[in-house]
């Protein structure tokens, strides 16, 4: 209803008024009068600016002719207005650079040092078509995390893959992310980043005001149901909402927790990595490296003290002193004599 200039909205006994620019532009998108993919991109030319060897790969995902023309499946997809220009979702996805009209359309990757944001690793942004978008990401997360090899009953197959979170969470996330992203939203993009402990998947627009939180992860509205629908034909996403379902349950299959989402304002997904396989892996590391340090000292002089291995070591003499009882524990270490005038002895030499 219109009254006095402003648009309210009836739901069930009450009425919300609508009072900021996106709850306006949902409120439209679920009557299907504004969708940001359905919109014309005037610039765009079709002749030069499609990526040709993309439209090939989408062929054949999509069970298509290879010999149906470009033309014909974009008349037949529906990626052509009425004033033969392209819509932005067919620039999105089939534009060999469609952050050149959308700035905002990229994925940014970036991995940190430890639990905050304070020390960048690695900064990556992936343009392109968002397929392509999202098969770098994917890529580039592959590089970055723990993965297994299963190589029994594998045959002449190739060896399986076993991510540390497993991979098919990572392809929900995104393409969930890719689909029903905010485009209209300037100030940020889909953003990947990974901490010691956790992978955090964002991107513009909270959940849309036609899914309830309490309907979350049960029914599927988008934003951009014309990409959305071009996933699909890929077999990439599932029409009924069950990805946010899915993805919790293989977490769980893993031993993980369940994701956690964030649902206002910048929709974030939240995968905690096996944190105690982390943490061993590192105290691990960081006990052959002292220990390796401390018999190379010892090597070279049997007599060194413990304020001298703590100046080579740059670490504190209760430092020293804490990592020499643990030696000694084991078995690798011994001091023959007192602790003035005698000596150190390594009893058992490792890896």
């Amino acid at each position: 209803y219109v009254l006095s200039g402003a648009i309210f909205v009836r739901i069930g006994p009450n009425s919300q008024k609508l009072t900021t620019a996106e709850q306006m532009r949902d409120f439209f998108q679920q009557s299907g009068k504004i969708y940001f993919d359905e919109g014309q991109c005037n610039e765009f030319s079709s002749s030069s600016e499609v990526d040709n060897d993309f439209i090939t790969t989408f062929k054949i995902a999509a069970h298509l002719s290879q010999n149906a023309s470009d033309d014909q499946i974009f008349s037949n997809l529906k990626l052509i207005t009425a004033g033969d220009r392209f819509k932005n979702g067919a620039v999105l996805f089939f534009g060999k650079q469609p952050e050149l009209y959308f700035e905002q359309a990229i994925i940014r990757c970036v991995s940190f040092k430890g639990y905050e944001k304070r020390f960048i690793l690695d900064d990556k942004s992936f343009g392109g078509p968002v397929f392509l978008q999202f098969t770098k990401a994917m890529r580039w997360l592959s590089e970055k995390l723990n993965i297994k090899y299963d190589i029994e009953n594998q045959g002449a197959r190739p060896r399986k893959e076993i991510w540390e979170i497993p991979e098919t969470v990572f392809k929900e996330a995104l393409i969930n992310s890719l689909s029903h992203r905010d485009y209209y939203d300037k100030g940020a993009t889909t953003t990947i980043e990974l901490f010691d402990d956790r992978v955090e998947i964002s991107n513009p627009g909270g959940l849309v005001s036609a899914i309830r939180p309490s309907e979350f992860g049960k029914k599927s509205h988008s934003r951009n149901p014309l990409v959305f629908g071009l996933f699909a034909r890929m077999h990439l996403v599932e029409q009924i909402g069950s990805g946010i379902t899915r993805m919790n349950a293989l977490m769980i299959e893993a031993g993980l927790q369940k994701p956690d989402y964030s649902t206002d304002g910048i929709f974030t997904v939240r995968l905690q990595r096996p944190g105690k396989t982390v943490e061993k892996t590192v105290e691990k590391t960081v006990e052959k490296t002292v220990e390796e340090i401390i018999k190379i000292l010892v090597q070279a002089n049997p007599k060194i003290t413990v304020n001298e291995m703590a100046v080579a070591t740059k670490l504190t003499r209760r430092g020293i002193e804490y990592w020499l009882s643990k030696m000694k524990i084991r078995g690798d270490l011994e001091r023959i004599g007192p602790d003035k005038g005698g000596y150190w002895k390594i009893k058992k030499y490792y890896k």
